[in-house]
């Protein structure tokens, strides 16, 4: 099967991720959407991220009932902070049969000549990206990748914590089933942080 990979911390998941699984899944060749939830990733601060078997939670909250769009710990079992080129060995040793592309947006494209062997992910795995406002798609890096035509939502997972910590409803921002779970467990009421750049 061709698994896509979308990777990130999810903190928390919200519609604009589930928006970008699902067009993915039904504009491309993907069998498969997996979202691989991130312990810790090496460009972001982890003081901000909520435990991630509580992140993972809520991916899985989210994605109930889905069949092609899955929740991934694979990162769990892996050292940290989250390499995605380590994670990509891992999964083709263990997965042989299964073929892997990268879901990624614009912004973070930028920056993949900055990845721990970005040369080796970049030859072995092709890159499927979708806009975001602001970031042009610049392939300076001879990547395989598909440009995604998907719709854009200004929802950033920054603002739905702030939206939390200034007590404001996130409901429309996130699938229901996560907001009762954000709610009942009181995640990110604790604190009021900056938004982190880059943080989708």
């Amino acid at each position: 099967m061709n698994i896509g990979l979308y990777f990130g911390s999810f903190n928390p998941i919200h519609n604009g991720h589930l928006i970008i699984a699902n067009y993915t899944l039904n504009n491309t060749d993907l069998d498969e959407v997996w979202f691989v939830v991130s312990p810790q990733n090496p460009f972001k601060n982890s003081s901000v991220l909520l435990n991630e078997q509580h992140r993972l939670s809520l991916v899985q909250t989210a994605l109930d009932g889905e069949i092609k769009i899955k929740a991934s710990n694979v990162e769990f079992k892996l050292p940290k902070p989250s390499y995605t080129s380590n994670t990509l060995v891992y999964l083709k040793e263990n997965y042989p049969k299964h073929s892997f592309t990268i879901i990624m947006g614009s912004d973070g494209f930028q920056n993949i000549d900055k990845w721990k062997n970005a040369s080796y992910i970049l030859k072995n795995h092709k890159v499927f990206i979708y806009k975001r406002p602001g970031y042009d798609v610049i392939n300076n890096v001879g990547a395989d990748i598909k440009v995604l035509d998907a719709p854009q939502l200004e929802i950033s997972s920054s603002f739905i914590r702030k939206q939390i910590s200034l007590k404001k409803s996130i409901r429309y921002y996130v699938p229901d089933s996560v907001m009762i779970e954000i709610e009942r467990e009181q995640y990110y009421s604790s604190h009021l942080e900056n938004p982190a750049k880059g943080d989708t």
